[in-house]
């Protein structure tokens, strides 16, 4: 299958060797010309995982490319494992070029599938394109030197919604294809309210802020995970779960403690993932509050879309909202202001009867 992969993040280089690496053709794309031709020069991305360290090379099965639309066209499947905050860009850049049939991949979104759609409205493209979207990536990455990539855990459940709805049955099809840990939730929002990022992220740096502020770098996975802290993470996943439910979602809401667990249900990244992740050392880093993505997109766009949900829903976030406040004091920044909103997509006056037919139908062109 055809795939475009976009960016150039952790995220995309585990995307671009895994995919390459099952036989998909992919066409990688990315603003960055530069890290491309040193790419091309090295003539292979290292990948390094549990199966050991080998070299996926450049060439048929994986081209990089610095055009978009000779990436996008003709791709089955365009993945953009990229974080929230190029959403708005990128989906503008990319709307005139859709085409009929496509599926466009956002691992995780954060309502970024209606963003998505919104745009190719907005820009005339009466294109029928499935936007889907998942709770969390689907690796653990990290980037290491020029052109290696070390991947800690693979996810085995991606819990997934597509917007619209009524394209999710040709949708399913062919993002199982390149990722069968694909599990269906019911509908674009369902999908955005698996995100984890909100839910493990906001916590872990503003009751880390302290150290993270004093230390060259910090683990807010390892040293940084306390027991006060993980009690704040499940209060404010319950108001994510208490929210899916009053808005009629079923389980399973892959509860966040589950990543932590050591039986029980299975979590998106499999049995002993947290461990997977402290082991690795990839996440001694130095996390500067004020512009790390951590702030910016699961505080600033994860926070204030639970938010505005819950306001919409009539259903009581306080942890959620009184995190954002303090992030918001961290910042000097009226986050939910910034924030991604119901209100800022245009979708706050909408009934419940409303939204449930625009999220299954999609936007007129």
């Amino acid at each position: 299958m055809r795939i475009a992969v976009l960016g150039g993040g952790h995220g995309c280089w585990a995307a671009a060797a895994e995919l390459a690496e099952h036989g998909h053709d992919v066409r990688w794309w990315r603003r960055d010309a530069e890290a491309h031709q040193a790419l091309r020069a090295a003539g292979a991305i290292t990948i390094r995982d549990h199966r050991g360290t080998r070299q996926v090379p450049v060439g048929d099965t994986l081209r990089p490319v610095t055009d978009l639309a000779e990436a996008v066209r003709g791709a089955a499947l365009v993945v953009i494992p990229l974080p929230s905050t190029t959403h708005q860009d990128l989906a503008a850049r990319l709307a005139p070029l859709l085409a009929d049939g496509q599926v466009v991949f956002l691992p995780p979104g954060t309502l970024g599938s209606v963003l998505f759609a919104r745009a190719m409205a907005d820009a005339g493209n009466s294109a029928e394109v499935a936007f889907a979207e998942t709770g969390t990536l689907p690796y653990l990455a990290r980037k290491h030197g020029g052109t290696e990539v070390v991947v800690s855990g693979y996810a085995t459940r991606l819990p997934t919604g597509v917007f619209p709805n009524r394209l999710a049955d040709n949708a399913f099809r062919v993002l199982r294809e390149a990722y069968p840990s694909i599990e269906t939730a019911e509908d674009g929002l369902s999908g955005a309210l698996m995100n984890a990022g909100p839910i493990i992220h906001p916590p872990l740096i503003l009751m880390n802020a302290g150290p993270l502020e004093h230390f060259d770098a910090w683990d807010i996975h390892n040293e940084g995970t306390q027991p006060s802290i993980r009690r704040v993470t499940d209060a404010l996943d319950a108001e994510r779960i208490a929210l899916r439910e009053a808005l009629g979602y079923r389980a399973p809401h892959f509860p966040l403690a589950d990543h932590y667990a050591t039986d029980g249900e299975e979590w998106m990244y499999g049995r002993a993932a947290h461990e997977k992740l402290t082991d690795s050392g990839d996440w001694r880093e130095k996390i500067d509050l004020l512009g790390h993505r951590y702030m910016l997109e699961d505080t600033r766009l994860g926070l204030s879309l639970l938010v505005s949900v819950g306001r919409w829903a009539g259903v009581p976030t306080p942890v959620a909202l009184g995190l954002l406040s303090i992030a918001s004091a961290v910042t000097g920044r009226d986050l939910y202001a910034e924030g991604r909103t119901l209100e800022g997509l245009g979708l706050a006056e909408l009934s419940r009867d409303e939204l449930a037919q625009l999220l299954r139908e999609g936007f007129e062109s």
